[in-house]
């Protein structure tokens, strides 16, 4: 049943990642979901409390759970631990951490510093996710592509959620002047664009995560003030008819 509740939580809680994973081959899917699940609650887990160190304790079970699959050894008992344990390897559950350290900052609330913190947050979080996921489908030689790809994924998740974390509170954008953020976003078009002909029938099948995120970051780009408004999703028939498109390459 594990499986089942990961797959519940990603549609839940990541209804994008669900509709392209329920796209993939249905082998694919028993990779994917727990992953996406995993990143469901590690994503959440900042925002469970107002209190730091309850937050930090949240990330630290995920962190723990980690490194007990690392080792090999006995595994605590979780239905998203459960069907995660079998689909890592020691190296894919190291880099599955960098995950939670990244969230930290969101933890304690804090800022980014600049846009390298950025940068190295969307690396770490969506890079680090789309890298493992690529590596346990049976990728093993595009780590630095998957990162790329999964960081402007990253991008464009974290701009749709630009009006939730105001919400909050929280302002998640560091300074920086209007080129610096063209050229932020222009790298992530690039790496998506540079990933579209991907030659790996695998690979591709990974990155139907990211089916919406360069039509995200043009309008990012077009139109600023979408970003903070909320507009950024686009059509609900442009959304589904770009995944269609996306997966009948697979």
């Amino acid at each position: 049943m594990s499986f089942e509740a990961c797959a519940g939580i990603v549609q839940r809680g990541d209804p994008d990642r669900f509709l392209a994973t329920m796209a993939a081959p249905v082998e694919a899917r028993r990779v994917l979901f727990p992953l996406y699940a995993f990143n469901v609650e590690v994503a959440r887990a900042p925002w469970a409390s107002e209190e730091p160190l309850i937050a930090e304790m949240r990330l630290q079970w995920w962190a723990d759970a980690l490194d007990e699959i690392a080792k090999g050894g006995t595994v605590r008992r979780h239905e998203v631990v459960d069907a995660l344990a079998p689909i890592l390897d020691s190296d894919s559950a190291r880099m599955l951490n960098e995950c939670i350290d990244a969230r930290r900052i969101e933890a304690h609330r804090e800022t980014f510093t600049s846009l390298d913190a950025l940068k190295s947050y969307l690396a770490q979080t969506g890079g680090s996710l789309h890298c493992v996921a690529t590596r346990a489908i049976g990728v093993r030689d595009f780590d630095g592509p998957a990162r790329s790809v999964g960081s402007a994924l990253g991008l464009a998740n974290y701009l749709l959620g630009v009006p939730a974390f105001l919400g909050r509170g929280h302002n998640p954008l560091p300074d920086m002047s209007e080129a610096e953020f063209g050229v932020l976003l222009d790298q992530g078009m690039q790496a998506l664009a540079a990933r579209a002909s991907a030659d790996k029938r695998q690979a591709r099948i990974v990155d139907l995560a990211a089916w919406r995120a360069a039509g995200i970051l043009k309008r990012a780009k077009r139109d600023q003030s979408a970003i903070v408004d909320g507009r950024l999703g686009g059509s609900e028939f442009a959304r589904r008819a770009g995944l269609l498109w996306r997966s009948a390459r697979i």
